[in-house]
């Protein structure tokens, strides 16, 4: 951030996030190029940021939405994303949630039981539609990323087993109001191991190639997202490298006639654009420790509590020689803690401190917690 932006956040009321269109447009143009060079397609997961400044720039580059609730299905469709292009996931639809989803005639729900798919058949037939669906896979991939963040594996809420693949496209097949289009997968979050996604791809050929014997080719097949990014040093990696990402299914995804490839990518795509500002209220002195105390919370940024999430830290308007702090909040919780021995510039009150990577999964889970406000967002578009 250059100097004249940070003189800009000094008269703003903190704490508040702050999106770098330029990075976000540089970001989006990355990825849609690199997956446009093998015909992929691109739906953005909305959880990762809702905010709809965001979702309108990413719109307007062609991509498509992903949805895990009825609102995020309203909400992409009031932002611009075609009907044709959003897909719903999520293991626990409502009946209004399903119907808004209907009505609107979005290109695809991703299911993940029987009994869903049952309920999606019977509000479709009372509306006298045909729900497209696709069938999520748990394909007993690890992602080797943090376990809550983990979706792929046979021991969790997600998906259909593969020993339930056969009896679930029976199931279809017999119901008048559903049409099965394709099989999803998605196997967890900030996976930065590409090998992790070369395991997938042949963990999907086995299962098409099986799927094949029985005569089954079925046009869709979407792999989700999971791509990660680089929260240790942003600088580094500002923009992921989508091309060896899409290349991964390129080489090793065998398609069959006809059959065309989804993905769906959030944090790759938004979270390197967005820092949490905030302001310091006290540097309090501790027996072993010094301890900077924010404005912001972990109500304002819950990941560290959550996941014990790792941010980058930086003093905007201090310099100096550097001491070691743990950066804490002002939530009546324990841990609300957003770094522990965190090397700073000496740090005072007044100072503003940005914490990096909060594109992703930041404003979004802001709740009001303690009675908080939440978080004002600003874009360099318009504060500079």
């Amino acid at each position: 951030m250059n100097i004249d932006t940070i003189k800009i956040f000094q008269s703003l009321k903190t704490p508040f996030y702050y999106y770098d269109t330029t990075l976000l447009r540089a970001t989006l143009q990355a990825a849609s190029q690199a997956a446009g060079q093998h015909g992929f397609h691109l739906h953005y997961a909305i959880k990762a940021n809702a905010n709809p400044k965001i979702l309108d720039i990413i719109q307007s580059y062609g991509i498509g939405a992903d949805c895990v609730s009825g609102n995020e299905v309203a909400r992409a469709s009031t932002c611009g994303f075609p009907a044709d292009r959003i897909v719903y996931a999520g293991v626990g639809k409502s009946d209004e949630e399903i119907r808004i989803a209907l009505e609107k005639e979005i290109f695809c729900f991703n299911c993940e039981s029987l009994p869903e798919i049952e309920v999606i058949n019977t509000i479709a037939g009372s509306l006298g539609k045909k729900a497209a669906i696709a069938l999520r896979i748990n394909p007993n991939v690890d992602a080797h990323t943090h376990h809550y963040i983990t979706t792929g594996i046979e021991e969790n809420k997600f998906g259909f087993y593969l020993y339930d693949l056969d009896r679930a496209i029976a199931a279809c097949k017999e119901l008048e109001h559903i049409q099965l289009i394709g099989l999803h997968f998605h196997i967890g979050s900030q996976i930065t191991d590409l090998t992790v996604f070369r395991g997938l791809c042949l963990r999907v050929n086995e299962i098409q190639t099986r799927l094949k014997e029985h005569g089954v080719i079925l046009p869709h097949i979407n792999f989700g997202g999971g791509l990660g990014i680089n929260y240790d040093c942003p600088t580094c990696g500002l923009i992921p490298d989508f091309a060896s990402y899409f290349q991964i299914f390129e080489d090793l995804f065998e398609v069959l006639p006809g059959q065309q490839l989804h993905f769906e990518l959030g944090r790759s795509l938004v979270g390197q654009c967005g820092s949490l500002i905030s302001r310091v209220l006290y540097v309090k002195e501790g027996k072993h420790k010094k301890f900077v105390i924010l404005d912001a919370g972990m109500n304002d940024l819950l990941r560290p509590a959550l996941y014990q999430a790792f941010h980058r830290i930086e003093n905007l308007t201090s310099v100096g020689t550097h001491e070691k702090y743990d950066i804490v909040g002002p939530i009546c919780e324990s841990s609300d803690c957003f770094g522990k021995d965190r090397e700073l510039p000496a740090t005072n009150r007044g100072d503003l401190i940005a914490i990096r990577s909060c594109g992703a999964y930041g404003e979004v889970m802001a709740s009001q917690y303690n009675l908080r406000n939440l978080p004002g967002n600003y874009f360099s578009e318009s504060v500079l």
